[in-house]
């Protein structure tokens, strides 16, 4: 019999264990159920928060939080994977006219697509090719834009503070801090010579297994914003552990894996079951390929 060989370091993970949801205020609940969920295919939490001043959206294992507000917008791009960008083009043309007025637009590429929502996010949908594991459907990555000279104290402080491995990329033309925040899920820090937008206040939240060792490190460095509860807290300012520097701010939720929300399954529909094109037992949609021998 052949003898195998495997990476066993690609299946390591640091402390964060899960990049859960990205919360992004909106000012109209319409457009967004049509552009989260009639035009991107996404899938409206059903059981939790159903009101109409705030919308969850499921995305495989993680979420879109979508309450009420002036519109946020992300410094940088959402990396999505969905089973089929050709259904999601036309889905995205249906619901253009009644999008009409706003920041909307999309732009087909080979093995993406780009699409900005009504208020000016930017959302980058990946087809499934192996790229994120077997993923099919969820959140793998999101990358926003720094100023020059910063990757390397970001990632600094995701290994040294929060225990999450980091590294800095220099394969592309700027270089980037690559954060593992979960499974085949990254947080990029990707430095710009561009003009950085100020802060608005959106946030992300991560799973954590060491809750209580960030907390102290932050709290040392006076970083800590919100003691939420006993599951979770909050810190908005990314330093350099060396110097003490701001190098950038975007506020995290850190949840612990003991938190009630934690492996919650979420319910993601197949958005080509239609009335029109119904077939039984076809109505949820797997964020996972299948397993080939």
């Amino acid at each position: 019999m052949r003898k195998q060989h495997f990476d066993r370091k690609a299946e390591d993970l640091g402390n964060a264990v899960g990049l859960e949801h990205v919360n992004l205020k909106v000012p109209d609940q319409r457009l967004s159920t049509l552009f989260y969920v009639t035009g991107l295919g996404l899938t409206r939490d059903p059981f939790l928060v159903t009101g109409v001043v705030n919308m969850w959206i499921n995305v495989g294992r993680s979420q879109f939080h979508l309450p009420t507000g002036e519109a946020q917008r992300l410094r940088g791009r959402i990396g999505l994977v969905l089973p089929d960008l050709k259904a999601l083009a036309k889905r995205l043309e249906m619901v253009a006219p009644h999008l009409a007025g706003t920041a909307f637009g999309f732009k087909t590429a080979r093995g993406h697509v780009d699409v900005t929502c009504p208020w000016g996010n930017r959302i980058r949908c990946h087809a499934p090719n192996g790229r994120f594991g077997r993923m099919t459907l969820g959140m793998p990555y999101v990358q926003f834009d720094v100023p020059a000279g910063t990757a390397q104290g970001i990632a600094r402080f995701y290994s040294q503070v929060l225990q999450a491995p980091a590294m800095v990329d220099t394969v592309e033309r700027m270089p980037a801090a690559r954060v593992s925040v979960g499974y085949r899920q990254e947080l990029i820090y990707r430095e710009s010579k561009g003009r950085i937008p100020e802060y608005d206040g959106h946030h992300l939240q991560l799973y954590v297994v060491d809750f209580s060792g960030p907390h102290a490190a932050l709290k040392k460095r006076k970083l800590i914003t919100e003691e939420s509860d006993q599951f979770q807290y909050r810190f908005t300012d990314i330093v350099d552990p060396k110097s003490g520097k701001l190098l950038y701010r975007m506020e995290h939720e850190i949840r612990s894996l003991t938190h009630p929300l934690y492996a919650r399954p979420l319910v993601n529909r197949n958005p080509e079951a239609t009335n029109q094109a119904y077939a039984p037992g076809h109505e949820e949609r797997s964020w996972a390929m299948p397993t080939y021998a």
